[in-house]
């Protein structure tokens, strides 16, 4: 008669041979994540190009109400030509009421107005973003992120209306909203790669999936532009997000799972690979501890992450809002006017992020650097070429072409930290690293919102370079010093506390085969 072990042995050969490079449902549940990263991101750049689309800037109205409702009884040839629109529109059918068809109204907000749109975003993101952490914790990542991505869904549905019958006070309702909503998505997609990414293959299924945020911009940016311009207006763009991320909600509802255990497809060999690597072989079912707060705010590792994403988020406001107001300042050039300037960073972003990932992993895997070290190397090679470009931008001379390759190099390596300090959460405690996720990128957000406020106090005279070099050496001094912090503090070895129903110890490569094990009954009567 066989023993266990063989029998294991027998039916895991007679099911598939299972091979790390085969694919499996673990790069499945990457995809869906990427899916959600990538819609939620590129729903986040859009906001920009469409307000040029919503806003009419030709006339100044004292009080930025909607130009077609604008009773004027003093106007101009312009503001008459406009009477006239407005009186064909309002003689419109249901359609034109629902913005269905052209003609769309414009509305005449201030830069102030629109400035605050943008940022209402934020507001919402940096507010949920702890109890985020929690109810991925205790209620499951999948439902948490169906959720919001079905929040976003229908907020961007109602858009056009909540503007076009509430004025910018509806749409800063709505923006935050989405803030609220998609500040679930980080804190959700580090609870579910802390249940599926195995640590020889986590920085390429994390890079993966987190290089949504690049993609998102480079494809956001074009899609809104062409969409604004076509015939379904800047209406059609907000319902073309809303289908699409409705959509990528039914796509995680049917085909996601918050652990292979979970998934009712996963073959046995590969659910066995993923829960013998994370410890995590006979754990479902059990009740879940309380997170250990005590624990995970005493944890040296945890402030060496805060302090490198800090500085990561501090680089990227840099790059998102300061670079720009630079180019059309000092150069004189309005990049964002530019899609192919604008992306083009992005999308070398995006190529990149697949060597470091693999390059990181093939590090661990050959056993040629320690998982700490490892990070640790990740995150110099992505901040040290960002501080070096951001103080290069500082002397750039006034050639677009020269700050645009400057561009390209800082984002080219900048992604490096996406396997860097960004995974590192995962490898000190698969299980809590939505809650440590959640803690770092609500104090990242937090302090990372000083720097537009920096830059402000310090750009007395947005015309003079001398003072712009100011703000990209403080900028290059963040991103140098954080890193620091992290290099000194930063570890991956597994914490003690990690374990979500008991104790136990371990190195950081560590796939636990003591427990593994003992175990295995429990494995095959559940798997089989």
């Amino acid at each position: 008669m066989n023993s266990v072990g063989d029998t294991h042995k027998g039916i895991v050969k007679k099911e598939d041979e299972f091979k790390v490079s085969d694919w499996g449902y673990r790069h499945q549940q990457c995809v869906l994540l990427f899916c959600c990263l990538t819609t939620a991101y590129s729903m986040r750049a859009c906001m920009g190009v469409a307000l040029v689309a919503m806003t009419d800037t030709s006339l100044t109205l004292s009080n930025n109400t909607l130009i077609i409702f604008e009773n004027v009884t003093k106007h101009d040839n312009a503001t008459e030509q406009r009477t006239s629109d407005t009186e064909k529109f309002n003689e419109s059918k249901l359609l034109h009421s629902l913005l269905l068809i052209p003609p769309y109204p414009k509305f005449e907000w201030t830069k102030q107005i629109q400035d605050t749109i943008q940022s209402s975003f934020f507001w919402g993101y940096m507010l949920t973003q702890i109890p985020a952490g929690q109810i991925a914790h205790y209620f499951g990542a999948k439902e948490m992120l169906t959720g919001a991505l079905l929040i976003n869904s229908v907020v961007s549905l109602l858009l056009p209306w909540a503007a076009f019958y509430g004025g910018w006070v509806c749409t800063i309702i709505c923006r935050i909203l989405q803030g609220l909503s998609q500040a679930c998505v980080m804190p959700g997609m580090h609870t579910i790669f802390g249940k599926w990414a195995p640590l020889q293959e986590r920085g390429r299924l994390t890079a993966f999936a987190y290089g949504g945020q690049a993609l998102g911009i480079v494809l956001g940016l074009p899609i809104t532009g062409f969409i604004s311009a076509s015939p379904l207006g800047w209406p059609g763009l907000f319902r073309f997000y809303g289908i699409l991320s409705g959509v990528v909600a039914a796509a995680m509802w049917w085909l996601g799972a918050d652990s292979p255990a979970q998934h009712t497809a996963i073959s046995a060999s590969e659910r066995r690979y993923i829960e013998e690597d994370l410890g995590q072989l006979g754990a479902h079912g059990k009740k879940k501890k309380a997170v250990p707060w005590g624990e995970i705010l005493r944890s040296r590792g945890l402030y060496a992450i805060v302090a490198a994403h800090i500085g990561q988020t501090w680089c990227q406001l840099t790059l998102y809002t300061e670079v720009p107001a630079y180019m059309d300042k000092v150069m004189g050039v309005n990049i964002k006017a530019n899609s192919l300037l604008t992306a083009l960073p992005f999308l070398v972003m995006w190529f990149t992020n697949f060597f470091f990932s693999w390059f990181t992993d093939m590090l661990i895997v050959k056993k040629l650097l320690s998982v700490t070290n490892t990070r640790k190397l990740a995150n110099c090679m992505g901040t040290i070429p960002a501080a070096i470009g951001l103080i290069s931008l500082a002397y750039a001379p006034k050639n677009v072409y020269v700050v645009e390759i400057i561009l390209i190099f800082i984002c080219a390596f900048k992604i490096s930290c996406s396997v860097g300090f960004q995974v590192n959460h995962i490898d000190i405690s698969s299980n809590y690293s939505g809650t440590m996720m959640s803690i770092s990128n609500f104090a990242s957000n937090l302090v990372g919102s000083l720097a537009p406020l920096a830059a402000g106090f310090i750009l007395t005279d947005a015309t003079d370079a001398n003072l712009w070099k100011q703000v990209f050496f403080l900028s290059a001094t963040i991103v140098f010093v954080t890193n620091l912090i992290y290099v000194v503090m930063g570890t991956a070895k597994p914490a003690k506390w990690n374990d979500i129903h008991e104790e136990m110890d371990g190195p950081e490569t560590e796939t636990m085969l003591e427990r593994a094990e003992n175990e295995t009954k429990d494995i095959e009567k559940n798997s089989y």
